[in-house]
């Protein structure tokens, strides 16, 4: 599970080839440089390792010299986002970084339009293109999005919780992935493209360096499409043993606290002082493997309910209603319709 977990449908990769060639790029050189042949290409239900994918996309933006893979009114060169990085890596706190980062790509490029608004105690981080129709797969607009949620998380240490996402454009086929990459609700031909969050996470201070920077950068933009790597050591070492365990269900914080050599007094301790928990944990876990399950069509309802744990049906539908804004039936439906 942890494997598939981190997974990428092969369907980005697709529509970033069709990308590549709007702008004519020499497309066996990207495909050997990603390892991907062009068979498996054309398989969209296969997946693709995070690893894959970024060697693509890094093999694109080097032969186009473009960071927004042609889908911008204006071309983006390659090591803008760099030195956009080592300008906020220097702001106190995650308002600082939002202004810093919407300022300079405001200033450096047409081809969009980045704001920070925030109305009572909501912030919202909005993203207009110039010329949406460059960007008919909405391939721009999704990895994007994910950017400015994932790199100010890491900034700031931890993960920005989301209450939705917006987008201005139709739902996509491919929209079950989506779920995987803002885990909170969503909703599609919006009048914008935004995340929304809880304001307060503004004033919580930058924890990363310039020499901490300096690495990130260096494995940019793989760590951008797996987990974070800015959770604390045994909040990650959880997260690896509940996404790794053959029986979700069964998993507790005393067995947990076995499998890591610790008593359980232990790990609540060094979890309290990462300011995590274990039940939160375990509930994320069960979050993204139900939607990966339901996006699959070889698991029941049923059966996905106890495979996680759900003491019933009726646990789960509510559970889940709560991650997505959706029942699971809706879900499942949809995955099969995309079949």
């Amino acid at each position: 599970m942890g494997i598939e977990r981190y997974s990428i449908s092969m369907y980005f990769a697709h529509i970033l080839m069709a990308a590549a060639r709007r702008l004519t790029l020499d497309e066996e050189v990207l495909l050997k440089e990603a390892g991907i042949s062009r068979k498996r290409l054309d398989n969209l239900h296969l997946r693709i390792t995070p690893d894959q994918f970024s060697r693509l996309m890094q093999a694109v933006w080097r032969l186009s010299d473009d960071e927004f893979f042609g889908a911008g009114s204006q071309r983006c060169p390659k090591g803008c986002f760099a030195i956009m990085a080592k300008q906020v890596i220097h702001s106190h706190n995650l308002h600082s970084v939002y202004y810093k980062l919407s300022h300079f790509y405001n200033v450096m490029n047409d081809s969009l339009h980045l704001e920070l608004k925030v109305v009572g105690d909501e912030a919202m981080f909005s993203m207009a293109l110039s010329d949406p129709s460059l960007d008919p797969e909405y391939l721009l607009r999704g990895f994007l999005l994910l950017l400015w949620h994932r790199f100010p998380s890491w900034l700031i240490g931890q993960r920005i919780t989301l209450k939705r996402v917006t987008f201005d454009h139709p739902e996509p086929v491919h929209s079950a992935e989506y779920r995987l990459m803002f885990p909170c609700p969503i909703h599609f031909d919006q009048p914008e493209t935004c995340l929304v969050f809880d304001a307060r996470i503004l004033t919580a201070p930058l924890v990363q360096t310039a020499e901490t920077l300096a690495y990130h950068l260096q494995r940019a933009p793989v760590d951008w499409f797996t987990r974070p790597a800015y959770y604390p050591v045994y909040t990650r070492r959880v997260l690896d043993h509940l996404e790794n365990i053959g029986d979700l269900a069964k998993a507790t914080i005393q067995s947990t606290a076995s499998e890591l050599h610790l008593t359980e007094r232990t790990l609540r301790r060094k979890l309290l002082a990462e300011g995590s928990k274990f039940q939160k944990l375990k509930d994320g876990v069960r979050r993204d493997m139900a939607i990966h399950y339901l996006s699959q069509t070889s698991m029941s309802i049923n059966q996905t309910s106890q495979q996680l744990g759900f003491s019933d049906p009726s646990a789960f539908t509510r559970a889940f209603r709560q991650w997505t804004g959706e029942l699971p039936r809706t879900y499942r439906d949809a995955a099969l319709n995309r079949k």
